[in-house]
Order: structure tokens, then C-alpha cells, then sequence
């Protein structure tokens, strides 16, 4: 039986063009799938050519040092420096690091974990400042991940463990063979506590609240 409503040219060409236009975005998102794919390789490529560290935290060995080295080989096995930590509250609330103090390498990538503690019966927000000595060590002392650069909210009785992961430069000093890291925690709302005594004159005795 003959078709009532033969296509016309018009239609027939409509169809070859919507047809076609099909067969291109099949590309397009086959293109766009692979690349995306792709670009994870590509960029840790990449950032290990350029010296960029790219580890993530769930790479690392926590708490203390990671066995990882940067991929830039820039890790000064001949020196080593003992970074120490310190913990100040200004408020009813615990924190403290896991560890006193731990020996790193310059270049190497290092964790250390500090705990907190909400101690009171309402919900609060909170924050860190750091500080360091000797005063010159700041510069080279970076930190790759810290619970400092944000403010955090933690309910009734609430506990958090924190992770701070640093890298010290390996151009510190010759004659610096210590660094303390200190961080006062503040809840925020509240006036802002004065950098702690302790870092402002390195050996002095570090008064705590």
C-alpha cells in the first residue's frame, strides 16, 4: 500500500541533516568523556614536572611524618630541623597537638594532627591564629593543609582531630635548627587574643590558659 504522505524532498533532507547532527554530538561527547578522562594524567603530569605537590590527604601517613617525598626532589636529606607544637585556648575547650614535636627534613612533606575538644553545653564557632619563632622561620614554613585557614562549628561535647600539613622551605637559614608552631584558638564573636607571649621571645616560658 502506498504511503498516504510520501516524504518530500524538504523533509527527506531535514531528516539526513538531523541524522548527521546526531553522528556529531556522539562525537562531541565521546571527545569530551575521553578528555575529561585524560586530564587527571595530564595534570599530575604536569604539576610533577613544574614541582607542584599534588598528594592528597587520604595519601598520607597520619600522624607524622609521610614516607613521601616531593615529586621536585628538592628534599635536603643533610639537614634536619625539629619543629615543635604548641596550643593555646583563650575559652572552655581542649586542644592540644598528638605529638610535642617531630624532625623533619627541609623539602620533605610532614603531618601532624591536633585535637579539639568543645567542652561546653552549647554549640560554638572557632578559629586558629598561628604564629612562629623565631619570627624569620614564618616565610619558609608552609603549610600545604591546616584547619587554621577557616572556621569551624562544633556542637555540644563535640570532638574534631585536624590535620596541618607543612613543608619547610629548604631555603630557612643555615642557623635555624628549631621551629614552634603555635596556634591560639578563639571562638569567633569574641575580641581577637594578642599573638601568645611565647612566640615573641623564643626560650621564653609559653603560658598557657
Amino acid at each position: 500500500m502506498p504511503d498516504p504522505n510520501p516524504p518530500t524532498g524538504r523533509d527527506a533532507a531535514l531528516r539526513t541533516d538531523n541524522r548527521a547532527m546526531g553522528r556529531k554530538l556522539v562525537v562531541v561527547v565521546a571527545a569530551m568523556f575521553a578528555f575529561g578522562y585524560a586530564l587527571v594524567p595530564v595534570y599530575r603530569t604536569i604539576c610533577n614536572a613544574l614541582g607542584i605537590n599534588v598528594l592528597s590527604l587520604a595519601e598520607l601517613d597520619a600522624p607524622g611524618v609521610s614516607s613521601a617525598a616531593p615529586a621536585n626532589g628538592q628534599v635536603d636529606a643533610t639537614r634536619t630541623i625539629t619543629i615543635e607544637f604548641d596550643a593555646n585556648v583563650r575559652g572552655p575547650w581542649d586542644f592540644k597537638p598528638e605529638v610535642a614535636s617531630m624532625q623533619v627534613h627541609p623539602g620533605q612533606l610532614a603531618t601532624v594532627v591536633y585535637e579539639f575538644r568543645n567542652r561546653q553545653a552549647r554549640t560554638m564557632t572557632a578559629q586558629a591564629i598561628p604564629s612562629y619563632a623565631p619570627q624569620q622561620a614564618m616565610s619558609h614554613f608552609n603549610k600545604v593543609e591546616c584547619f587554621c585557614f577557616q572556621q569551624h562549628t562544633l556542637g555540644p561535647g563535640e570532638s574534631r582531630r585536624w590535620p596541618v600539613v607543612f613543608v619547610v622551605d629548604d631555603k630557612l637559614p643555615k642557623d635555624v635548627h628549631t621551629i614552634t608552631l603555635s596556634y591560639t584558638f578563639f571562638e569567633v564573636g569574641g575580641k581577637t587574643p594578642a599573638e601568645p607571649q611565647a612566640m615573641a621571645a623564643p626560650g621564653a616560658p609559653k603560658a598557657r590558659s
